[in-house]
């Protein structure tokens, strides 16, 4: 099949044969040629024709290999001469052959552009592609990725025959189709393909290698890193390629190129730019933890050059300055001393929250202490003391996991499971172009939808799954409701494997149904060839996808805001909600349960996570009883009618406190001493007696209850009995009574009565 839309280019079937023992490639001039040539470029210049038959004679030896050439790809008569009269100039113009022409040579011919190409030859861009065929095959020109932009396919064609690169263009598309890619994805790796098959100078696929497409990878624009990580990840697919490009990296080498938009070294002295980079070079760990050491090292930098620019090195730091810095740290500001801070526009100009801080300092204290553990600057100082979290900033930051509301995550929820194609946004790719299928197949948006709402793992944990991830237990009798998913080895602990909803693992395996086969490709964290779970077209799902896709999506279909009074929904809030509402389950897992589950070392870790919910607290609150457990309930008996009458007024009783066996006529029962055990003082009205009869007797009675607090003492003898209520009696022993006497006393005449009683 040939390459859409370029039907008419001139070129010929077979590549050119490469220069061999038939030319005479000798890299000077012999006198003759000189003369001939002089005298040639004589003539251009005037326009004059030359007769003389001996003088193109003289410089058949470099004028052949050029009509052979031009011959060959099928050059018109105009873009021959054109051709020819530029290689003549530049010959002249360079006092060699184009035997002898460096790269470097053949970049100045071939020049950066097509303007800079009109400058310099006085002729029209199209013979730019003439010019680029005859270097590629008699110079062995092969750094075309410094020339600019030209037509790739054809001159392709020009030099390797339009069969040959038609068969393996063929062939990768073959590739692309096979793995799930459409068309729209062939331009940008044709583009790819055809630049490496030229540098290679050979039409066959299996000559290309890592190297070469790292080479247009680093030099081109978006367009060519992207595709040519594309192109390894098919040529990986083919068996011909043993590693791929990873396009994010590519990506972020491509960013840092332009100065204007990345200088986190500005306004640090270099001195301290090369501490930093020669800390991250030799230190242990994950490259993202390097780099965010490494930038956050940068901050200090930049302040430490701004305050004291006479320190010009970890080395001439002191106790004073570092215990400055911490001061500095706890009134710092989001973007302070940072370059650039697009990063945190959101909170641009905020005080630095206390996580942040003893991040800051905590960077800071990994860098200096690995400094003196190298041997690279003396001991003079303890970085863990000096760069210590301060006890007011440490005293802000605890357990608060920032769990989405139940009603809020209740919709989520329901959105995730009713996902569906249709809402998927199709994708347009040109303003008159219709709309095309998503770029993902829903089952692959499902699988990872149905992970994030269920399976509480991190974001990265997601995105390294990996293919056969769920096993079913089929001999359990839950076996119909989970299913164990393995996961790999995450941020704080090894590979292990958790129960999950069985939802999970049929949306998982309905995704490996219709996922394509793709080549393993390399897990960073573990350095193994693995075969990645997501892979979509030849490519990993970004790690971003679940917090820039799949949440937009489902806050969009529940109708719900994707920021809550916490912030932002993002992927690690399903995480510490699902351990919450674990937590507080009817019959919840244990916190060492829950750590298990979410793969955490430490249990503190999932302290984090789990937070009893409201509902749960108050339920468990109102259990305690504080209130039961502090106040004592009475009914109180008001008769109405000694209210009305004026007897209250002149001190009759008209409010009784009934104690059970009797009534109280005390107005200030509730500060009485006694009334946890009542003394019978002359306030004392038993119910047997005829007086307490009457009195409930009377129609114009009203009955309240009065909450009364407890004393220490007093909450005992309700709580632990008779023990304690007869410790409360004797200790009331000597205490008076409303009327004036001791319980003693109030005693010692009952038993007198009693004898007469008996005497009579």
């Amino acid at each position: 099949m040939m390459f859409r839309g370029h039907a008419a280019a001139a070129s010929n079937d077979l590549p050119f044969p490469l220069p061999g023992t038939s030319f005479d490639t000798s890299p000077s001039f012999t006198v003759g040629e000189q003369t001939a040539l002089a005298a040639l470029m004589e003539a251009y210049e005037v326009k004059r024709a030359i007769g003389d038959k001996t003088m193109h004679d003289a410089l058949t030896r470099l004028t052949d290999p050029i009509d052979q050439v031009l011959d060959w790809i099928q050059t018109s008569l105009a873009g021959k001469s054109a051709a020819k009269r530029m290689m003549i100039a530049e010959m002249k113009r360079l006092d060699r052959p184009y035997w002898g022409w460096s790269p470097s040579d053949c970049i100045d011919v071939a020049c950066a552009d097509v303007p800079a190409f009109r400058a310099r030859h006085g002729l029209h861009g199209g013979y730019r592609q003439q010019m680029l065929a005859l270097l590629c095959v008699l110079c062995g020109f092969h750094r075309l990725t410094e020339v600019g932009r030209f037509h790739r396919y054809h001159l392709a064609i020009k030099v390797l025959g339009r069969r040959t690169v038609d068969d393996a263009t063929n062939r990768v598309y073959a590739e692309l189709a096979r793995i799930g890619h459409k068309g729209h994805s062939k331009y940008g790796i044709a583009q790819v393909l055809h630049t490496a098959l030229l540098i290679r100078r050979d039409p066959q696929i299996e000559t290309i290698d890592i190297g070469t497409l790292r080479k247009i990878a680093d030099a081109g624009p978006k367009l060519l890193w992207r595709s040519a990580a594309l192109l390894s990840r098919v040529l990986a697919g083919m068996g011909l390629l043993s590693e791929v490009i990873d396009h994010h990296a590519v990506g972020q080498k491509a960013r840092a190129k332009n100065p204007d938009q990345y200088r986190a070294a500005d306004a640090i002295a270099p001195a301290w730019v090369d501490w930093c980079k020669r800390w991250r070079a030799t230190a242990i760990g994950s490259e993202p933890t390097r780099e965010k050491i490494y930038f956050g090292v940068l901050k200090f930098a930049r302040w430490i050059t701004s305050l004291h620019p006479s320190i010009h090195g970890p080395a001439d730091l002191t106790r004073e300055v570092l215990i400055e810095y911490v001061a500095a740290v706890d009134r710092m500001r989001v973007g302070e001393w940072s370059n650039p801070t697009g990063n945190s526009a959101r909170t641009l100009g905020k005080p630095l929250t206390a996580s942040s801080k003893a991040a800051t300092l905590k960077m800071l204290r990994r860098f200096l202490a690995d400094l003196q553990d190298w041997e690279w600057i003396p001991k003079r100082y303890e970085p863990g003391r000096v760069l210590a979290v301060p006890r007011p900033i440490a005293s802000l930051i605890g357990p608060a996991p920032r769990v989405v509301a139940d009603d809020v995550w209740a919709k989520i929820v329901w959105a995730g499971m009713n996902l569906g194609e249709e809402d998927l946004r199709p994708r347009r790719i040109g303003p008159d172009r219709d709309p095309i299928a998503p770029y993902y197949p829903v089952e692959l948006v499902r699988a990872i939808c149905h992970l994030w709402l269920f399976a509480g793992l991190r974001s990265d944990e997601i995105h390294r799954l990996t293919v056969g991830s769920v096993r079913w237990q089929h001999d359990d009798e839950a076996a119909g409701d989970v299913c164990l998913l393995d996961v790999p080895v995450g941020k704080t602990s090894i590979a292990f494997t958790k129960p999950v909803d069985a939802l999970v693992g049929r949306t998982i395996e309905a995704w490996e149904a219709r996922r394509f086969d793709h080549p393993a490709m390399l897990d960073s964290k573990t350095g193994n060839m693995v075969d990645f779970l997501f892979v979509h077209r030849g490519r990993r799902v970004a790690k971003a996808f679940i917090n820039q896709t799949i949440i937009p999506l489902v806050c969009n279909k529940a109708g719900v805001p994707r920021v809550d009074a916490r912030g932002p929904i993002t992927s690690h809030r399903a995480r510490s909600t699902i351990a919450t509402q674990l937590y507080n389950a009817k019959e919840p897992l244990t916190l060492f349960e829950l750590k298990d589950w979410l793969g955490h070392a430490d249990v503190r870790s999932t302290q984090h996570y789990a937070a009893l919910s409201p509902t749960k607290l108050a339920t468990a609150f109102r259990r305690a009883g504080y209130f039961e457990r502090n106040l004592r309930t009475i009914s109180v008996l008001v008769d109405a009618d000694a209210v009305r009458s004026g007897a209250a007024a002149s001190g009759e009783p008209w409010r009784y406190f009934d104690l059970g066996h009797g009534f109280c006529s005390y107005d200030f029962f509730d500060q009485c001493p006694h009334r946890m055990a009542c003394a019978k003082c002359n306030f004392y009205l038993p119910k047997q007696s005829a007086q307490a009869q009457a009195l409930e007797a009377k129609s114009n009675l009203s009955r309240m209850l009065q909450d009364i607090p407890l004393l220490e003492e007093e909450r005992a003898a309700v709580e632990d009995g008779l023990d304690a209520m007869t410790k409360l009696v004797k200790s009331l022993h000597d205490t008076a009574t409303p009327d004036g006497r001791t319980p003693e006393e109030i005693a010692s005449v009952g038993t007198r009565a009693a004898i007469s009683r008996s005497e009579s």
